[in-house]
């Protein structure tokens, strides 16, 4: 359990951090055991909604950690003291979050805690893999080059992600407009239009009779529909989350967008191994952190299963070649590294390509979605518009 504190030094220097302990008493214990004078303890169960809710709006974002690791680098570069660098680095960063997280690393880091372990406390900030780094360059002495890497491997991890992201916004936005002027012509104008059609006596075409049957189901129950709609997403989330409903296939499968995430989380694989092995750190511990950071669970069982072959003997690239989802390239890329002693470089290279093959694909697919979706933003609006215009102007003519 996670208990927030407030104490005193010695010398009367007020500080707040946070303990995982299994009892208050036993927090108590930790809290003093760093030589603090304890003011106060309280249960993180114990915050209220508004505080846990704050907290969420202040979360820390991918780029405040991609900024974070910069100036770390930097700094440790500059050969300023470990604890310096997270004091500094607290008194100035600007999100009240990160700003407490980095004030109680460099309390556990002056009470005797490696950067590591105090990093490792914090998982919603530093992944396993970014801790997992930080352990690698505590271990072989090279913790100021290690950051470097990890500021590297962050900032094209971000610029990756942002890509892709942004490539997104054009088309969820227009889905989002096409949906709403669809609902607010059904909802609003349709109705009115149907009052017309229907005093004019005339046969009403099917296509009409459609139209005005879903206008009609919006009007009366559309808030049922909307509440269902939100429940049923409530338990689709709900469901995701336990692991009963994984949507990793379905994302995989789907046309142009599929092949963009595939080449993303072949680029995430490729840069992680890169990253880690270029930093020292065995080739099991690298597939198994890989694993847990790729973000895909078709990926994250592939990889789990190359750790557990490698582990049996397996050479990295026999294993990943009993996946069917793990391109020839990158099978023969392994194995020539394998045979020349230099698979970080050539994972660098295979990087680089899918990097450069999802900038592709995400130009490709943004020239692609942008004609596709005005057409149908078009058709839509004008399907509707005939269904209800066409019986009227037929009454008009029959006068």
């Amino acid at each position: 359990m996670l208990f927030y504190y407030k104490a005193l030094t010695r010398a009367g220097q007020q500080r707040e951090g946070s303990v995982d302990a299994p009892s208050q008493d036993a927090a108590v214990a930790a809290i003093q055991h760093k030589d603090l004078i304890v003011v106060s303890v309280k249960s993180s169960e114990g915050q209220s909604f508004f505080e846990k809710d704050l907290s969420l709006l202040n979360r820390v974002s991918l780029k405040d950690v991609v900024v974070l690791s910069r100036q770390i680098a930097t700094l440790f570069e500059a050969q300023v003291s470990a604890l310096r660098v997270f004091r500094l680095l607290a008194s100035e960063a600007e999100n009240p979050t990160l700003r407490k997280k980095l004030s109680q690393i460099g309390d556990d880091i002056q009470s005797g805690m490696s950067i590591s372990q105090a990093l490792n406390k914090h998982p919603s900030v530093f992944s396993d893999f970014y801790v997992s780094m930080v352990r690698s360059g505590e271990e072989s002495g090279k913790l100021s080059e290690t950051f470097v890497y990890l500021a590297d491997y962050l900032d094209r991890y971000y610029e990756l992600a942002s890509k892709t992201k942004h490539a997104l916004i054009y088309p969820v936005f227009v889905i989002v407009v096409f949906f709403g002027v669809m609902i607010g012509m059904m909802t609003f104008v349709v109705p009115k239009l149907a009052e017309i059609i229907k005093s004019g006596g005339q046969e009403i075409p099917v296509y009409t009779k459609i139209v005005l049957a879903i206008s009609d189901f919006l009007v009366n129950y559309g808030l049922f529909a909307l509440l269902a709609a939100m429940i049923g997403g409530g338990a689709v989330w709900y469901y995701t989350k336990k692991g009963v409903i994984s949507f990793s296939k379905f994302v995989l499968a789907i046309p142009v967008m599929g092949t963009l995430y595939r080449k993303l989380y072949l680029s995430r694989i490729s840069d992680n191994f890169y990253t880690m092995l270029s930093s020292g750190i065995p080739i099991l511990r690298s597939v198994e952190v890989t694993a847990s950071v790729v973000g895909n669970d078709v990926y994250e069982k592939i990889l789990l299963d190359v750790h557990e072959a490698v582990k049996g003997g397996s050479s990295l690239s026999d294993a990943l070649s009993k996946s069917g989802e793990i391109p020839h390239i990158m099978i023969q890329m392994v194995k020539v590294g394998e045979e020349t002693g230099n698979i970080p470089e050539l994972l660098h290279r295979l990087a680089i390509f899918y990097k450069r093959e999802v900038d592709g694909a995400v130009d490709s697919m943004v020239a692609l979605i942008e004609p596709i979706m005005i057409v149908v933003l078009g058709l839509g609006v004008g399907v509707v518009l005939a269904a209800v215009l066409m019986p009227i102007y037929n009454i008009a003519g029959s006068i």
